[in-house]
């Protein structure tokens, strides 16, 4: 694992949060009614989701592991080897199912859930960071 890539992609994943920090609305209502704080929004959950998948892969890439079948697998599996807690691989492992629906899906995008996320579970990303900041300054 190449920790310069690694620290590189946890930077790219802050400055996501921050974004969608900067640009989190008071209230579902005010989400609905704004497209362009909806695409912000989505787009840097999108890219925050998907560097957590590529740091993931990029971690697991040094473990005696199989390549993981899918995306919220990476987290199973960092989570098997104790890099992350079950439960925090369990939401990222749900994000994927978001970032899916976000990517391919858009017009369906449930705006409820995007505000959950942003108000409530937006730390998974730190919560995440944090473990891999941690598994670099072990090795």
């Amino acid at each position: 694992m190449d920790p310069d890539i690694i620290r590189n992609k946890l930077e790219s994943l802050i400055r996501c949060v921050h974004r969608i920090e900067s640009k989190r609305p008071d209230s579902l209502k005010s989400l609905q009614a704004d497209i362009d704080r909806q695409d912000i929004i989505v787009l840097n959950l999108e890219r925050a989701v998907q560097t957590c998948v590529d740091i993931g892969a990029h971690v697991l890439a040094d473990y005696d592991v199989s390549a993981p079948v899918s995306m919220a697998e990476v987290f199973r599996t960092l989570a098997e080897k104790e890099i992350v807690a079950d439960e925090l691989a369990e939401r990222l492992a749900r994000a994927v199912g978001f970032r899916n629906i976000a990517v391919h899906q858009y017009q369906s995008i449930n705006w409820e859930i995007v505000y959950a996320i942003i108000t409530v579970h937006l730390d998974d990303f730190r919560l995440f960071s944090g473990d891999i900041d941690r598994l670099l300054t072990r090795n």
